[in-house]
């Protein structure tokens, strides 16, 4: 579910990486698991540092994790 432009593909990308779970994504990413949640939901637009945080946990690029659609 998506709220706004920005789309993500962390839930899918976590399960290609061995599926890692919310809490290990978390974790690396110096969040709480809870922000995970609310990311994948659609929720919430990460910072601009926390979406490279992300990138780099899952082992991609920005532009794989995020999609900007209008």
């Amino acid at each position: 579910m998506s709220v706004g432009p920005i789309e993500n593909q962390i839930r899918r990308l976590r399960f290609e990486r061995g599926e890692m779970t919310q809490e290990e994504l978390a974790r690396h990413c110096q969040v709480t698991r809870q922000t995970i949640i609310a990311l994948e939901a659609g929720r919430y637009a990460p910072s601009l540092e926390l979406a490279f945080r992300l990138a780099h946990a899952l082992g991609v690029g920005v532009d794989d994790v995020f999609q900007y659609r209008r």
